[in-house]
C-alpha cells in the first residue's frame, strides 16, 4: 500500500491542511489522517450539512420550530424545535434540569387523551439549549402552541417525586434538578409561549 497516494489527490490535501497543526501536535500521523480521509470519500463521499446546521443560529431565539417533516411509509412524521435558551447568547440549560423536563415532559405527552398515540419522540438537544418533540401527523408551529403551553405549565407547577427517578428506571437517576426545571418551564411560559407570534414560530432567514 502507498500510504503518501492521498497526497496526489489536490482537493483532499487542501481539505486536509487546516487540521496540520492539530493532529501534529496530538501525536497522530498526518497521513493515516488523509488516508482516513480518502477512503471516506470513496466509499462514502463527502456527507451534506443536514438541516438543522443550515439554521441562522446567531439570529435564532426561543420559540417553537418546524425543523423538518419527514415521510415514513403512508406516515408524515413532524420534529419540532422546541427552542428555550438564545443560542450561543445565554447560558445553556445544565443536564440535571434538562433531564427533568425530559422525564417531565414525556410523563405528560405519554399521558396525554390527544397525543399519546401521536407521540414518537420527546428528548433534549445536545446544545442543551432546547429540545425535540416528534409527532406523528404533518403539523405547523402554531398548532401545537396550546398542547407546550398545557405541558410547560404541567412542568412548572409538578412538586411530586420526579417519575423514573430510581436507579431501577433511569441510567442516571441521581442527575435531576426539580426546582430549576419548574424555573426554567416558567420562564419559557413567560417570555415565550404566552405571547408567541411569528417571529418565534418560523426559522429567521
Amino acid at each position: 500500500m502507498n500510504w503518501f497516494a492521498p497526497f496526489s489527490c489536490p482537493y483532499l490535501f487542501s481539505f486536509s491542511t487546516n487540521f496540520l497543526c492539530i493532529f501534529y501536535e496530538n501525536g497522530l500521523y498526518l497521513t493515516q489522517f488523509i488516508l482516513f480521509l480518502y477512503f471516506m470519500e470513496r466509499n462514502y463521499g463527502f456527507m451534506e450539512k443536514i438541516a438543522s446546521f443550515t439554521i441562522d443560529h446567531i439570529k435564532l431565539q426561543p420559540g417553537i420550530y418546524v425543523s423538518r417533516r419527514d415521510t415514513v411509509g403512508q406516515e408524515v412524521i413532524t420534529t419540532f424545535d422546541l427552542r428555550m435558551t438564545s443560542p450561543n447568547d445565554e447560558p445553556v440549560m445544565n443536564t440535571a434540569e434538562v433531564h427533568t423536563i425530559e422525564h417531565l415532559g414525556a410523563t405528560f405527552l405519554r399521558n396525554h387523551p390527544d397525543y399519546k398515540d401521536k407521540t414518537i419522540y420527546f428528548g433534549p438537544m445536545g446544545c442543551r439549549t432546547g429540545f425535540y418533540l416528534l409527532l406523528a401527523g404533518e403539523y405547523t408551529s402554531q398548532d401545537i402552541v396550546p398542547l407546550m403551553i398545557r405541558m410547560f405549565e404541567f412542568i412548572r407547577d409538578y412538586r411530586d417525586e420526579v417519575p423514573g427517578a430510581s436507579p431501577r428506571d433511569c441510567g442516571n437517576y441521581l442527575d435531576m434538578n426539580l426546582g430549576m426545571a419548574n424555573y426554567l418551564a416558567k420562564k419559557y411560559l413567560e417570555q415565550v409561549l404566552y405571547h408567541i407570534d411569528d417571529s418565534r414560530l418560523n426559522y429567521p432567514v
